[in-house]
């Protein structure tokens, strides 16, 4: 017994850091100047202002929005939606709708592959929530292995560092840790 309390307590301390500094592990921020900037599908808030600024900041010269081709809000598609709301702004020449037909951020790769067919683009800068970024940016490396990827996390109210603070935090958490393990162990291999 007075060897196995060390083991527990040093097993303790290992999950304590782990949840300490585990949601920052998921996050990725390091944008590059790229040829085109990409913003994944999933939220129509945060990722589309950050692509925008990060279009106006001059990392790219075009951007790209995912769009879900299913989903509908009311009368609407998305892709209505975000068509009429790009050609509201004054990049309006620049920017363009990817449909996305894909309900995984791995299916969504072959959709940005089929956008970008029979362009020059060789270097991409994603745009997605920070939560995403490090599985996102594996996921994009392994599947498009053509293109040069840099990504940019959108900060989102529905996340923080301190993510057992919050219910919605501690649920995103353990949910995109979850995908970042199956990503890992299993899809990357079929």
């Amino acid at each position: 017994m007075r060897h196995i309390r060390p083991i527990l307590i040093f097993v303790l301390v290992l999950v304590a850091v782990f949840l300490a500094t585990s949601g920052r592990f998921l996050v990725v921020n390091e944008p590059a100047k790229s040829d085109v900037i990409v913003v994944l599908a999933g939220e129509t808030d945060v990722r589309p202002k950050l692509g925008l600024e990060m279009l106006r900041r001059g990392f790219a010269r075009r951007m790209i929005l995912d769009v879900p081709v299913a989903e509908k809000i009311y009368n609407w598609s998305e892709i209505e939606l975000a068509e009429k709301y790009l050609k509201s702004l004054p990049e309006a020449s620049v920017l363009s709708v990817c449909p996305v037909y894909g309900l995984s951020t791995k299916a969504e790769t072959q959709d940005v592959a089929r956008c970008l067919g029979g362009t020059s683009v060789q270097s991409i800068l994603l745009v997605t929530s920070d939560y995403h970024t490090r599985r996102a940016s594996s996921i994009f490396h392994h599947e498009l292995r053509q293109y040069r990827f840099s990504v940019a996390g959108a900060s989102s109210p529905d996340f923080g560092d301190q993510w057992w603070t919050h219910r919605q935090w501690a649920k995103i958490n353990t949910d995109e840790w979850l995908k970042l393990a199956w990503w890992t162990i299993v899809d990357r291999w079929h």
